[in-house]
């Protein structure tokens, strides 16, 4: 298992889109066990949770029943892929599944996620799953949660085994957000995650821990460096 994790710009006092991937590989040249959980840990002083991103959130039983359009613009939180390997004979294939992040209904001391999925050929997948922000101990500040279901394969065959995931959180270019103001309606990019005034000491640490339907697990870690120099901007 390999982790990367970025942030987008890397400009300390400023806000920015966190984004991760994890790279899943079989013992032996084989396929993976199929993934049911992530855990991704992410680094101090980086206010996931007080981002200002999701002001709305998306009820689960809409996203199942009408796809990511049925969800208020001003839920969507981020984007990201995952590749599956599918053996079909004696060859094995890769899809790519869009993965679409929102914000879900409040729970209690706790912000939920859920994530969308899409997959077509050669197999037609359409997923919604829950994750959760949860608070770590140092030197993070706190974890993403997601459980990820079982998809079955084709017919007689292992359920999908992902080997690569990779996922963004923050304002990118196509994630826009509208506020009503004066009678009208503005379209904004929403504020990302704001980095702390300095790094932490060797850079800003990830960690990531994975299960599997065998009952193992993997676990990696990786961190960004500290930038070169930045300097402040006054946040809005």
């Amino acid at each position: 298992m390999r982790l990367e994790a970025a942030l987008n710009p890397e400009h300390l006092g400023h806000e920015t889109t966190v984004g991760f991937g994890v790279a899943i590989s079989g013992r032996n040249g084989r396929a993976p066990s199929p993934l049911t959980d992530v855990e991704v840990h992410y680094p101090e002083h980086l206010g996931l949770a007080l981002s200002g991103l999701g002001f709305a959130s998306c009820a689960p039983a809409r996203l199942e029943a009408d796809g990511s359009a049925a969800c208020p613009a001003n839920s969507l939180m981020g984007y990201g892929t995952a590749t599956a390997e599918i053996p079909i004979g004696p060859s094995i294939f890769y899809e790519k599944a869009n993965v679409t992040i929102f914000r879900a209904p409040a729970e209690p001391g706790q912000v939920g996620l859920l994530f969308h999925v899409e997959a077509t050929s050669p197999v037609s997948a359409e997923l919604v799953f829950p994750g959760v922000l949860l608070s770590a101990a140092p030197p993070f500040a706190g974890s993403i949660d997601i459980k990820v279901p079982l998809v079955p394969g084709l017919p007689f065959g292992p359920n999908v085994a992902v080997v690569k995931l990779a996922m963004t959180v923050g304002p990118t270019s196509k994630i826009f957000y509208y506020e009503r103001v004066r009678g009208k309606t503005l379209r904004y990019h929403p504020r990302g995650v704001l980095l702390p005034d300095s790094c932490p000491s060797g850079g800003f640490r990830f960690a990531a821990t994975l299960g599997f339907e065998d009952g193992s697990h993997a676990s990696a870690g990786t961190t960004v460096p500290c930038p070169r120099s930045s300097s402040r901007r006054a946040r809005h």
